[in-house]
């Protein structure tokens, strides 16, 4: 009877087993399946900045070049004041992601702490809001108070992106934390804002921490705002990018190395920083 029972145990912890390795196969399965067209495009992308006009433009595909060449992003740095261009990016990625914080993490502690879900419905309406509908109001005020072609005017566009993304991911942080700490601090003397400074926004840390990286790389990556209200001395990368488009030919060599020199900075930051993006999404996605 002891044996019957004891191999009935092991026949069930292996059909267990198989179960979880059957479910952990399909798992990474999907994951692959969603990968490899991202992935491909990439390395098409950089295999793209090292091959000729000729052979980008070949037929069938040649996929990998047969001499590999930096005269393509020769000619980025020849065509294009790179260095530049990357700190007009740098300054208006990290000026809309600054404003975006200093005014989402307020708003979404509000909204979760006096139950402000019709503000939180007007932010999320803003974000829903195709971009291309702000664009021409901006413009117009812009062109009227003479801050057309400026950093200040391509900033505050910008946080139309960063502040929906600062307030609907924040909701959820502070949505977790207890109320009971709050008022514990009042207790002793706190005001309402130094409960948010002193208690709610250290605690928070990680998924301040992960918000402003997604702000500053979806700033960084905008081009509808940046092609109309920039000019020659403030336009960022994506903008740059756009002039090795012409109605005769598309320079794809060149576009692809300004394209790798673009995404370079952001998969650095990512790579450094992914830590922080995992603790503060899934610290957030945790509730009870």
């Amino acid at each position: 009877m002891a044996v019957a029972n004891q191999t009935n145990r092991s026949q069930n912890l292996a059909r267990v087993r198989t179960g979880r390795s059957l479910k952990t196969a399909a798992f990474y399965l999907l994951v692959l399946v969603f990968m490899v067209p991202g992935v491909f495009i990439f390395f098409w992308m950089i295999g793209m900045s090292f091959k000729t006009q000729v052979e980008n433009t070949a037929y069938p595909p040649v996929f990998i070049p047969a001499s590999p060449t930096f005269d393509n992003y020769a000619a980025v740095f020849e065509r294009i004041n790179f260095f530049q261009i990357t700190l007009n990016s740098l300054i208006i990625a990290l000026g809309a992601t600054s404003i975006g914080l200093a005014v989402g993490l307020p708003a979404a502690y509000a909204i979760v702490r006096y139950n402000q879900k019709k503000l939180g419905l007007i932010v999320l309406v803003a974000r829903i809001i195709p971009a291309i509908s702000f664009l021409i109001p901006w413009y117009m005020l812009f062109k009227s108070i003479g801050l057309l072609n400026t950093y200040i005017a391509i900033i505050l566009t910008h946080v139309i992106i960063t502040l929906p993304v600062v307030v609907w991911l924040m909701i959820g942080f502070f949505e977790d934390l207890p109320r009971e700490l709050e008022e514990a601090g009042m207790i002793d003397g706190c005001s309402i804002f130094g409960g948010f400074w002193r208690i709610a926004l250290p605690l928070v840390k990680p998924g301040t921490v992960a918000t402003a990286i997604l702000c500053l790389i979806f700033s960084w990556n905008n081009f509808i705002f940046s092609v109309i209200l920039t000019g020659r001395d403030t336009k960022p990368l994506p903008v740059a990018v756009y002039s090795f488009l012409s109605y005769e030919e598309i320079n794809w060599g060149p576009l692809a190395a300004a394209a790798c020199l673009i995404t370079l900075p952001v998969l650095i930051l990512t790579l450094f920083l992914q830590k922080h993006i995992v603790t503060g999404m899934t610290t957030g996605a945790v509730k009870g």
